[in-house]
């Protein structure tokens, strides 16, 4: 699910806006851990352009499995990821 925030309506700078809302940097994106076992998991994939900074959130609800196949056990919809969402628009 994409979420568009203007950079005019940070108050804080992009790193700042994410650890208060519970996310913390992890490779190339960022995480909010729901669990002690690391999983399920919001995970934000961030893109930017002059004017705003584009949120790509997904909820890894179980460690991807490896073997013969890639399986990845993301929701990119739905209620909770929805409710995020609202979530994270509402801190700006």
């Amino acid at each position: 699910m994409k979420i568009n925030i203007k950079k005019s309506d940070l108050k804080e700078n992009l790193y700042s806006f994410l650890r208060k809302c519970g996310y913390a940097p992890f490779h190339d994106s960022y995480i909010k851990v729901l669990s002690g076992s690391g999983y399920p998991r919001f995970h934000l994939y961030i893109n930017e352009n002059d004017n705003q900074y584009i949120l790509n959130l997904h909820l890894d609800q179980k460690r991807p499995t490896y073997g013969k196949e890639t399986a990845h056990s993301g929701e990119y919809d739905g209620k909770v990821v929805e409710e995020e969402r609202e979530r994270i628009e509402d801190l700006v």
